[in-house]
């Protein structure tokens, strides 16, 4: 086995033989000699806001999402780039298909939350989808949006972007399959998630296409609380619209104690351990187990 490790990362064990070609703010990515056209996807217990890595990571927090990944990869009928999950990868690892990637990150919204809701305010429309006059922050929209937004390289803000910009990046019939697939997904899924007491409020997917075959791929991590909006069913019923299964209390938690300039300060013990256990609870609140 071999480990890597840089300031501001953990450590991440890999099997022999696998090299690192890709690191993100969470993922990384590694191939091998010995397995063309595959590559070793792990996820980490890094956490990342306000495109910041923040220490310390979440405990358990990569093999949690990744077991998320899969349960979402069985319930979807979509190809997908999974090739292995078995345990005798490191924990948050899984073998996949090397894909040619869309630079598009495909995001599907079903609420008025977050950036769309400060966007809404000032224009009455998130990233150029004209929305209804007297909408509210967390109200549900009339229909699913699909809103793009363009993979900016390593370091560099993704940015939204129109339609008829992905078809000028991707080509029309990609274009509308990227769009398509996605509203049919996030449809499926917020069913998924409704009929177990939770809301799917956001999310983004990514896909590639299969070297061989052409065909629009599922790629990455799907519907986790690192890529996806969910919150809790009952609660939001009540009024309360904070209630969410992600990473919104670190965001919170720094907001107010981080001018964004600088270094971000330490995540204190108490910020980790609720939000882990805000992961653990949306995965049981889904799965069951």
């Amino acid at each position: 086995m071999s480990t890597r490790s840089e300031a501001g990362r953990r450590t991440s064990t890999v099997p022999d033989g696998w090299q690192l070609f890709y690191s993100g703010k969470v993922r990384d990515l590694y191939r091998s000699a010995q397995h063309e056209g595959r590559v070793l996807m792990v996820a980490s217990d890094r956490v990342s806001a306000f495109d910041r890595v923040l220490e310390p990571g979440i405990p358990g927090k990569g093999a949690l999402l990744t077991s998320l990944s899969l349960w979402w990869f069985a319930q979807l009928d979509v190809p997908n780039h999974l090739v292995d999950s078995s345990s005798e990868l490191p924990a948050g690892a899984v073998l996949v298909k090397s894909l040619d990637m869309y630079p598009i990150e495909c995001v599907v919204r079903g609420y008025l939350s977050g950036s769309g809701w400060v966007e809404y305010q000032r224009l009455q429309s998130v990233c150029g989808v004209a929305l209804p006059a007297g909408l509210r922050d967390g109200d549900r929209l009339p229909e699913p949006i699909y809103t793009p937004a363009w993979k900016a390289p390593l370091g560099e803000h993704d940015e939204n972007i129109t339609f008829e910009r992905t078809v000028e990046l991707v080509g029309p019939d990609a274009a509308a399959a990227l769009r398509d697939t996605s509203l049919a997904v996030f449809a499926t899924a917020s069913a998924i998630a409704e009929r177990r007491g939770v809301i799917l409020a956001d999310t983004k997917f990514e896909f590639g296409a299969d070297p061989v075959t052409g065909e629009l791929t599922l790629a990455d991590e799907v519907l986790t609380s690192d890529s996806s909006r969910y919150w809790d069913a009952a609660l939001y019923e009540t009024g309360d619209r904070t209630a969410s299964f992600d990473k919104q209390i670190v965001r919170d938690w720094l907001a107010g104690h981080w001018d964004k300039a600088g270094a971000p300060p330490e995540l204190p013990a108490e910020i980790v351990e609720r939000t882990a256990a805000r992961y653990r609870e949306l995965i049981e609140r889904l799965t069951g187990i």
